[in-house]
C-alpha cells in the first residue's frame, strides 16, 4: 500500500469514527436527559411526600390532601418555592404554618433554600379537597 493510499484510508476511518461518535454522543444526550427528567420527577415526589408530613392540628388531614398547596416550583439553584393557602384567614396556625412547610421540604436531598407564598386568592373551598380527604373526613 502506497502512502496517499494509506492516509485516504486514515482519512476514511477518521470521518467513520467522527459520524459514530456523533451518533453515541446523540444517543447519550437522549439518554442522560430521560434520567435527569426521571431524577425531577422524584424530586417533585419527595417535595410531595414532604408536604403530607404537613397536618393542620384541627383536622386529621396533611395539608396537600387539604388542597391548601398551590403550587410547588423548583427555581434556580434548587430553591423551592410553594405557594399555598389556609381554610380561612383567621385560621389559629396562620403564623407557624408556612415555618412547617418550609421546614418539611428543606428536609428533601438537594434543596437549598425554600420560600413560601401565603396566599388568599383563589379562597380555599372544600372543592380542593383530594377524595382521600374527603373520605377520612367523611365528606362523601
Amino acid at each position: 500500500m502506497h502512502l496517499q493510499e494509506l492516509q485516504l484510508l486514515c482519512i476514511q476511518i477518521k470521518k467513520i469514527l467522527i459520524i459514530l461518535l456523533r451518533r453515541w454522543k446523540g444517543q447519550y444526550l437522549y439518554l442522560s436527559n430521560v434520567i435527569v427528567k426521571m431524577a425531577e420527577k422524584i424530586v417533585h415526589n419527595k417535595l410531595i411526600e414532604a408536604l403530607k408530613s404537613v397536618y393542620d392540628p384541627e383536622i386529621p388531614v396533611d395539608i396537600y390532601e387539604l388542597g391548601l398547596i398551590y403550587g410547588i416550583n423548583e427555581e434556580k439553584d434548587n430553591n423551592i418555592k410553594v405557594t399555598m393557602t389556609l381554610t380561612a384567614p383567621g385560621c389559629p396556625v396562620a403564623e407557624e404554618m408556612p415555618k412547617w412547610v418550609e421546614d418539611a421540604v428543606k428536609q428533601v436531598d438537594g434543596v437549598k433554600n425554600v420560600s413560601v407564598e401565603m396566599v388568599f386568592d383563589p379562597p380555599w373551598d372544600m372543592s380542593l379537597m383530594s377524595d382521600e380527604a374527603r373520605l377520612t373526613l367523611n365528606m362523601f
